[in-house]
């Protein structure tokens, strides 16, 4: 077996109309399901939102399915489970400073900002805590070079 590629990543999340507000009119995902007319609710016993990225390179790259307000919250610190999942917003920092306006016109939270020498990323919170690397590639670094890429990380000041 070779896997190949990441195909969808799945969220529960507490409230759909709140998430559906950060990941589409923050983040810029196109919704897929539901329609605006409420077309394509689909078979889930729940509440939930599709999305995929405005390339739409793929049927669905994002679903979210709602769990309620009393759903357990993230535990702190470390655990086993999801880190964060990083998603590529553009090719350089002036991007990624236009997305920290945005973030911050919004609301949203913002844990911080790394150089990781191969990319520079900026890492936000989703409502419910879920942990979003924003990042851009960094022009010109030799992917195949396992020094560089194992660089230890800085801050990043945008």
């Amino acid at each position: 077996m070779e896997v190949k590629e990441l195909g969808h990543l799945v969220l529960y999340v507490r409230d759909i109309g709140r998430s559906v507000a950060f990941y589409r009119d923050v983040l810029g995902w196109r919704q897929v399901l539901p329609k605006p007319d409420g077309a394509g609710s689909g078979p889930l016993p729940m509440p939930f939102a599709m999305f995929n990225a405005p390339s739409g390179r793929t049927h669905h790259e994002l679903l979210l399915i709602e769990v309620g307000p009393d759903a357990a919250g993230l535990p702190a610190g470390r655990r086993v489970g999801l880190y964060h999942f990083g998603l590529k917003i553009g090719t350089s920092d002036d991007e990624l400073r236009a997305a920290l306006r945005t973030l911050q016109e919004a609301g949203a939270t913002v844990l911080g900002a790394t150089d990781h020498v191969v990319t520079h990323s900026l890492y936000i919170a989703d409502p419910d805590g879920n942990e979003i690397e924003l990042y851009v590639d960094v022009p010109g670094m030799d992917w195949d070079d396992a020094e560089l890429l194992a660089s230890p990380p800085r801050a990043l000041q945008l």
